[in-house]
């Protein structure tokens, strides 16, 4: 009998342990499973959670911050964070509006746009791999100049965005007649697609996980770390930018006070989507699903009548959770 108890509990903890071996092998099992249950928890709770314009309205709501959350993930792999993100982007929104405005064609003023944010970004790399700045320090100051340059250069106004390519992205189309989505949600699409692959498939990408994994490991086996994080810095600008346009395809306004939180919402969705604070784990795949989360709560949230106060509570409390199982497995893996 006592033999046979020893066994079944040695059978329960193999079974535990790979269990939770699975979950640190691949962080994004448990953000997904989250969404998963969320769905259906708010699908049984409200009779308007689970219809089809709900859900095209929950990702349109969530692709600027998604957009945001992408480039916020590649610098968090590298073991920084960048507390400007949102920053830029509504920066690149005034640029790309009041250049247009100005009579310029909207082609050249979108790519100066881009150029901006992109130029803006790898400042902020520069900073921390050049002068070895901490990316808190140099991304929170870089966070206080964009605020006080968008609003100088905006004049503290808003700015109407001339329909035309600015606008282009909030198209709305219908897939099978029915399913409504914007050009705005495929070019999110494609973007994802695109970081996926780059940080799964190329070299670059696994520099990327080195850097962040363990930086001294990295220098010894070749990797320029400089030039490493500068080119991340430099892509998740690309990357603001294209959440700029974005934005501007859903709010066909250029309001320098625009995405306030932006930078704390693309952080919390990389977060809960089971990338590390700590650099080096995580992707893309549990950044999307993070921001979906996000999505789903406040949405499910709202229909349910709940105060937006304990929507903010929520979301803090998925946060806390996720950087301590991220902690307990790092710990459990070393």
């Amino acid at each position: 009998m006592s033999t046979a108890a020893t066994s079944s509990d040695v059978a329960r903890t193999s079974r535990a342990d790979a269990t939770r071996n699975l979950f640190a092998r691949n962080p994004v099992l448990g953000p997904t499973a989250a969404l998963i249950v969320a769905v259906v928890f708010f699908s049984l709770a409200t009779s308007t959670f689970a219809n089809i314009d709900n859900f095209s309205f929950i990702v349109q709501q969530s692709i600027v911050v998604a957009t945001l959350a992408l480039g916020q993930t590649l610098v968090i792999l590298t073991g920084g964070i960048d507390l400007a993100n949102a920053a830029i982007a509504v920066f690149g929104t005034l640029v790309m509006t009041r250049l247009t405005i100005g009579h310029l064609p909207s082609p050249v003023a979108l790519a100066v746009g881009f150029v901006a944010c992109a130029l803006v970004a790898t400042l902020s790399g520069l900073l921390v791999s050049r002068i070895k700045l901490p990316p808190f320090i140099v991304t929170l100051g870089m966070l206080a100049v964009m605020t006080a340059v968008t609003n100088l250069y905006s004049q503290g106004t808003t700015w109407p965005v001339p329909s035309g390519l600015l606008t282009w992205l909030g198209t709305s189309l219908y897939l099978f007649g029915r399913i409504q989505f914007t050009m705005g949600m495929v070019l999110a699409a494609v973007l994802f697609l695109v970081l996926w692959f780059v940080l799964s498939k190329t070299a670059w990408g696994r520099h990327v996980y080195a850097v962040g994994n363990e930086p001294e490991a990295a220098r010894l086996t070749g990797i320029h770390i400089d030039r490493t994080l500068v080119s991340v810095y430099a892509v998740a600008g690309v990357i603001y930018a294209f959440a700029a346009w974005m934005a501007l395809g859903r709010t066909p306004t250029a309001d320098p006070n625009a995405y306030q939180t932006g930078n704390l919402d693309s952080i919390t969705a990389v977060v809960i989507g089971g990338t590390s604070l700590f650099g080096g784990r995580g992707g893309v795949v549990g950044t999307v699903v993070g921001a979906l989360i996000v999505a789903v709560l406040r949405s499910g949230l709202t229909q349910m009548g709940i105060d937006s106060n304990y929507q903010n509570l929520a979301t803090g409390v998925l946060v806390i959770a996720a950087v301590a199982f991220d902690q307990a497995t790092r710990r459990r893996s070393s």
